[in-house]
């Protein structure tokens, strides 16, 4: 599905990422962990191909094509969708309207579907205006919904809802990454960045990794490293990161 070959980004002047290799096979979720400022979302916005993260070098392949140099629309098309942490306010653009227009499949019944994640008598309000942070949140697992990507990445999904909204917004996103079906029959894979793990109450991840300075350090199953950070911190993966 994803094949990232040693990736060095910039932002402005700063290089950010160095080095980053990764593989997400068809029908795997994949965590992301890491420190605050590791360069966790600097990593999600290069994969979605915003225009401040400039590439220096390395290579994005997506289903086999290179994205490297694809604009987000072009790269949205193909198939990739991103759960944002902070979302802008869309003034003047209405949440039916923003769906309509980002729907893959014509047919979809949006009402029935707003409904699924308690968004049907939001269908006529500005874009998060307004919105609480599980109301955004919510917003964002429906747009993600619509769009039908099939590859997903959720940027912090947990963070600034109480944990009725979690349930609702995991078990969306469950079904988003067909988690309901055979491993052998899922066609949609994901990346997630976590800080406090609640998201795999309801993800069954695959494999975890571990960013530190802006350069992936670890790999290994998710639960056994977010358990690892809860004992010890991630002062461990610094040294690491500097042996």
């Amino acid at each position: 599905m994803l094949q990232i070959k040693d990736l060095h980004v910039n932002v402005g002047d700063k290089e950010v990422l160095y080095n980053i290799n990764l593989h997400i096979g068809e029908g795997e979720t994949h965590v992301l962990l890491g420190p605050n400022g590791s360069g966790k979302t600097t990593l999600l916005m290069t994969i979605m191909g915003f225009a401040n993260y400039s590439i220096t070098r390395g290579k994005i392949i997506f289903k086999g094509e290179d994205v490297t140099t694809m604009k987000a629309n072009e790269r949205a098309k193909r198939g990739i969708g991103m759960l944002f942490q902070r979302p802008p306010t869309i003034s003047g653009l209405k949440l039916g309207k923003m769906l309509t227009a980002i729907s893959r499949n014509k047919e979809d019944n949006i009402p029935e579907l707003a409904r699924s994640v308690h968004m049907d008598k939001f269908l006529e309000r500005d874009i998060n205006k307004g919105f609480s942070g599980g109301e955004i949140k919510r917003s964002e697992v429906l747009q993600l919904m619509i769009q039908n990507p099939d590859f997903v990445m959720l940027d912090e999904p947990e963070s600034g809802v109480d944990l009725e909204n979690i349930s609702l917004i995991g078990t969306a996103i469950g079904s988003l990454l067909e988690k309901d079906k055979h491993l052998v029959r899922r066609k949609k894979s994901g990346l997630v960045i976590t800080h406090t793990g609640y998201i795999l109450d309801y993800l069954d991840a695959d494999r975890g990794h571990v960013m530190c300075d802006g350069e992936i350090k670890c790999h290994g199953n998710p639960r056994e490293i977010l358990k690892d950070i809860k004992q010890l911190g991630y002062k461990e993966c610094l040294q690491c990161r500097h042996q």
